[in-house]
């Protein structure tokens, strides 16, 4: 949501379209494949400067340090993130029951105070912590917010025009 919400606003997007919109995202995904390399592949970074990159939390710490970085750091309250990753299995018949949901719930909390910690200790980092339940809650606000942060003349009624409640399935 938080991509298309920067595309919308004006902002410049880094993706390669090769993920298809499915069932579980109808609106695409915005990713790009590079960034799953990040660990030995830098060379793209310089297409991404002043634009939008999506990357998981445990890939940040692959960004190099001659960059500087405003990240906006998405959060959801975690028992609609197990629910919408269950269903998504689900859909594509993998083993759902690996790891009960108490101890993935655990884990991925302490992943994310990880990554957080790291980020305070990141010169190069300038973060905001944005809620997915927020943006449902008031999308002017936050995408103002957002906006505000990468000081950028980002379009916010565009921006809130793209929050789709109707997407919002995986509700705690």
């Amino acid at each position: 949501m938080m991509m298309e919400m920067l595309e919308a606003g004006g902002m410049g997007v880094l993706t390669d379209y090769l993920r298809e919109p499915d069932s579980d995202n109808p609106r695409g995904y915005y990713e790009f494949e590079r960034v799953k390399q990040l660990k030995h592949d830098h060379e793209w970074l310089k297409d991404a400067e002043g634009k939008a990159v999506k990357i998981i939390s445990q890939l940040l710490r692959y960004l190099p340090a001659d960059y500087s970085y405003k990240v906006v750091f998405m959060r959801r309250e975690m028992d609609e993130i197990l629910a919408s990753q269950r269903k998504m299995l689900v859909r594509r018949g993998e083993a759902t029951d690996r790891i009960a949901d108490d101890r993935l719930a655990v884990l991925f909390r302490q992943h994310v105070e990880r990554v957080e910690d790291w980020l305070d200790q990141q010169p190069n980092f300038d973060v905001i912590y944005v809620s997915y339940n927020r943006i449902l809650e008031e999308p002017h606000t936050q995408a103002r917010r957002v906006a505000e942060f990468l000081s950028r003349a980002l379009d916010v009624g565009a921006m809130t025009d793209v929050v789709d409640p109707n997407l919002y399935r995986q509700r705690a």
